[in-house]
């Protein structure tokens, strides 16, 4: 299947990098309003035309990198000229974008994921195994704090994309999703959901944590653009605890036994470029219609945005596609 990408930063560099590295995926083309810039990315076709990629049939699939307050209106036009869509989380900016954006995918026949890298990994399978060796889940923490050089913006007076309320910004959208995925791709949906942010003057947030309660279980999330942690993770449970190393990429994943202290390590050596996992998994969905594994992705991707819409709302944090 050909691929076109949308956007030029970093992380977009990094998944044509992994495209290179799959079976089904051809990268074919990228677009980008400066040409100079989408052609750093080595791509066969430069479009500068949004019409002009929507329209082209040789296109299956596009790969949205965009600021986040655009991926829905870009993902609607693609979708409604029967492409499928990888789209960088956060995928959208409201739950109801994200409603509407589901039900034109259903609509037009085409597949809706989000780039939730961390969760299609060979350790992400393995931690998700190895949930049940600890008993009865009683807490879990998991963080990402990543200072972000985009900060030193925001110092300055100014505001950045990625901490602007007018481009769906902020640690929790960023960063956040994360550790929050994760909890929801190993626990499911929390019963409540209690948010607590560190607000900045741009009007969004900086950093802050979001608790999840699972009634008998209790799962700490925190993250952070305007700090750095070191503090790994943990899941504990009554017969023992796991402990790992980061929640995006999952290098480590130790299992303490309570009882004997003995410990055992569960993770496996990933490819350096885990976005090659997502590349491959989506790709093969999309090849063999695979709603199954489209329905799992899409209730995981339903699930975060209510938690953070809910912590948002807890924080008075409201993007300008709610205003609106």
């Amino acid at each position: 299947m050909n691929i076109a990408t949308i956007g030029t930063s970093t992380i977009t560099e990094r998944f044509v990098d992994a495209i290179g590295k799959t079976d089904v995926l051809t990268f074919a083309g990228a677009y980008s309003r400066t040409a100079d810039k989408a052609e750093k990315l080595g791509a066969p076709r430069i479009f500068t035309d949004f019409n002009e990629l929507a329209d082209d049939a040789s296109i299956d699939v596009v790969y949205i990198a965009s600021p986040n307050s655009l991926h829905f209106e870009q993902a609607l036009l693609l979708m409604k000229h029967k492409k499928h869509i990888i789209c960088e989380k956060p995928m959208f900016s409201t739950s109801l974008e994200l409603a509407e954006a589901f039900k034109t995918a259903d609509d037009n026949g085409v597949f809706l994921f989000e780039a939730f890298r961390n969760l299609y990994t060979p350790n992400h399978e393995r931690l998700k195994n190895a949930i049940a060796k600890v008993g009865p889940l009683r807490h879990s923490f998991l963080q990402y704090m990543k200072y972000s050089s985009r900060y030193d913006n925001v110092l300055a007076g100014e505001e950045p994309n990625i901490f602007s309320p007018k481009f769906s910004g902020g640690a929790l959208v960023d960063l956040g999703v994360y550790p929050i995925s994760l909890a929801v791709s190993l626990f499911g949906k929390p019963e409540k959901v209690t948010a607590h942010m560190t607000m900045l003057p741009t009007g969004v947030d900086g950093s802050g944590s979001v608790i999840l309660d699972y009634g008998t279980h209790t799962c700490t999330t925190m993250f952070s653009k305007i700090t750095d942690s070191y503090l790994p993770g943990e899941i504990s449970g009554e017969n023992g605890t796991i402990t790992l190393d980061h929640v995006a990429p999952i290098s480590s994943i130790e299992l303490t036994e309570r009882r004997s202290g003995q410990k055992e390590q569960l993770a496996v050596q990933e490819e350096e470029n885990d976005m090659m996992y997502e590349a491959e998994a989506v790709a093969s969905a999309i090849k063999s219609n695979n709603r199954e594994m489209y329905k799992h992705y899409r209730n995981i991707s339903e699930i975060v945005i209510h938690i953070t819409e809910e912590a948002r709302k807890q924080n008075n944090i409201v993007f300008a596609a709610e205003a609106e």
